[in-house]
């Protein structure tokens, strides 16, 4: 096996890990608002609610470094899988192409609430936030 076919293995393998830390975060987040929504059934202090948020939170931005770190070594081997490739090869550079398409901060918050205010990933958290508002307008 030559080195590009062992860098291209590399590279599927962080792709596939690098997928895997996004799952975990996302089940970080579900937990916490299943924990949440659990904690404000139960009446539990709102100190407490926010002490479980700040946890989860910090959880997952320990999730996110070694994510970090991934996306840094796949980076690296995509530079190195364009050098040896012709020009119009597209193969196994999709982390370079985000990082050159990625906007800026204003940008990126902009895309960030675009996609957020889409039906699809709405529709699920309006509910909860209206489930939320009356029960705190009922048990008020």
């Amino acid at each position: 096996m030559d080195d590009k076919a062992r860098l291209g293995q590399e590279w599927l393998s962080l792709h596939d890990h690098s997928e895997q830390y996004e799952k975990h975060a996302l089940l970080i987040k579900l937990t916490c608002l299943a924990l949440c929504v659990g904690g404000l059934a139960a009446k539990l202090p709102v100190g407490w609610l926010g002490a479980l948020v700040v946890l989860c939170w910090m959880q997952e931005g320990i999730l996110k470094t070694g994510q970090v770190r991934l996306v840094e070594r796949l980076l690296r081997l995509e530079a190195v899988l364009r050098q040896a490739a012709p020009p119009d090869a597209l193969a196994m550079q999709l982390y370079s192409a985000w990082s050159a398409a990625r906007p800026g901060w204003i940008g990126l918050l902009r895309e960030y609430a675009v996609n957020a205010a889409r039906p699809t990933v709405a529709f699920p958290y309006l509910p909860i936030l209206l489930l939320g508002l009356l029960t705190s307008l009922i048990t008020a």
